[in-house]
């Protein structure tokens, strides 16, 4: 097994490993963490161009390891168009933050602990975008909820922001929870709870009498996540954070998460009328 062949979980768990050592590197050096937090952002990038090209050609690359296969358990990536698209963005967007937040970011501050829960959030967006098992998908989901609360209430000394971050954890992790639930009746449908089995399943999906649950429990799981209406009302709150968690969370990535999962399921749960009028309904009142 060569690299090429790890090459989408290693992009993945990157920022999870490199975050305690970045956030051990404020002792020696306040500068050693946001190189360290760059770097990684760095690498990660060019690994995912590496591959680039296949997505590019239209083709899908699909890395799997069986865990627990009577559960229908894998630590399962895949790299497509979408995939390429929303990876992309995190990590360009999370250099830039990185470089930004290195001139922000106060000498008063512990700059290695924010660049560590930086690094957390970064890797738990690539685990949703990069995922082919939805289990493991939720999981990043849900990692995604409990980094964010660590960026916002980054300044623990205001309270605004302890308060922002409770109520963004509660309003998104809540909603997760809900698409927990959803993913097991998508995987129930289907048999699988692998993405290419459910996005091939559009029918046995649409046709099932697990339809109109699975559709409100993933909505709303998007909706929490994307500050849609009517959970809208946590994004003002936590934009107490530092503007680069603002910047990075709330503008480019988090909120982003919500539209990745419609777009993602798009194939096998649109079309219907529930769908039209719960996505639309929401887009435009919100």
């Amino acid at each position: 097994m060569g690299f090429a062949d790890i090459i989408l979980p290693f992009i993945v768990l990157l920022p999870f490993v490199a975050a305690p050592f970045v956030a051990l590197f404020v002792k020696k050096d306040r500068l050693a963490s946001a190189w360290g937090a760059g770097v990684v952002a760095v690498v990660s990038l060019v690994a995912l161009l590496s591959v680039a090209k296949i997505s590019l050609g239209g083709n899908m690359l699909i890395q799997t390891w069986e865990w627990i296969p009577s559960l229908g358990l894998a630590f399962s990536f895949r790299l497509d168009g979408l995939g390429l698209l929303f990876a992309l963005l995190i990590l360009v967007i999370g250099l830039l933050v990185v470089v930004y937040a290195r001139y922000y970011i106060d000498k008063n501050d512990c700059m290695g602990r924010f660049y560590s829960y930086l690094l957390l959030f970064m890797g738990s967006m690539l685990g949703i975008v990069l995922s082919e098992n939805i289990l493991q998908l939720v999981i990043f989901w849900e990692l995604t909820s409990l980094s964010s609360f660590l960026l916002i209430s980054y300044w623990q000394h205001k309270e605004e922001g302890r308060e922002g971050a409770k109520m963004a954890l509660a309003i998104t992790g809540a909603g997760g929870l809900a698409l927990v639930g959803g993913a097991l009746l998508l995987g129930h449908i289907v048999g699988s709870y692998q993405l290419t089995d459910i996005l091939a399943n559009r029918e046995a999906i649409i046709n099932s009498p697990l339809y109109t649950p699975v559709i409100l429990l993933i909505l709303l799981g998007v909706f929490t996540k994307s500050a849609q209406f009517p959970f809208h009302f946590w994004l003002p709150h936590a934009m107490a954070a530092p503007t680069p968690v603002s910047a990075y969370l709330h503008s480019a990535t988090m909120v982003k998460a919500g539209i990745f999962l419609l777009a993602r399921l798009f194939p096998a749960l649109s079309g219907t009328d529930i769908w039209m009028f719960f996505v639309i309904g929401a887009g435009l009142t919100t």
